[in-house]
C-alpha cells in the first residue's frame, strides 16, 4: 500500500459552493485513479508566499490518500493541473 499526501491550493475568488464543489472535483478524481481518501485536512485561508495569478490569498487543503497504483501521483497530477481554480498541487510519498 502506498500513502501520499496531496497539498490543494485553491483560489480565494471562489464562495464557499465553489470551494466545496473543487474539493468535491479532487475527491472525485482521486477516487477515480484508486485511491482511498483517509483523511482531509482543512487549513482556511493563507498568505501566500508570493502573487499568483493576481491573488495573494488562497484555500488549503491537505489530503492523506491510500492507494495500490503506482502510477497515481502522475494521473492524478495531470487532471489537477488543467483544474482552473487549483492554483497549486503537491503529491508527496508518506514513508509508513
Amino acid at each position: 500500500m502506498n500513502k501520499y499526501e496531496l497539498t490543494v491550493v485553491v483560489s480565494a475568488k471562489l464562495d464557499d459552493e465553489g470551494r466545496t464543489a473543487e474539493v468535491e472535483k479532487v475527491k472525485a478524481l482521486i477516487e477515480k485513479f484508486g485511491g482511498t481518501i483517509t483523511k482531509i485536512e482543512e487549513a482556511g485561508k493563507k498568505k501566500l508566499a508570493y502573487e499568483i495569478q493576481k491573488m495573494s490569498e488562497a484555500f488549503y487543503y491537505f489530503i492523506d490518500i491510500d492507494t495500490e497504483n503506482t502510477d497515481f501521483p502522475s494521473e492524478l497530477e495531470s487532471q489537477l493541473r488543467i483544474m482552473e481554480n487549483v492554483i497549486r498541487f503537491m503529491t508527496v510519498a508518506v514513508e509508513a
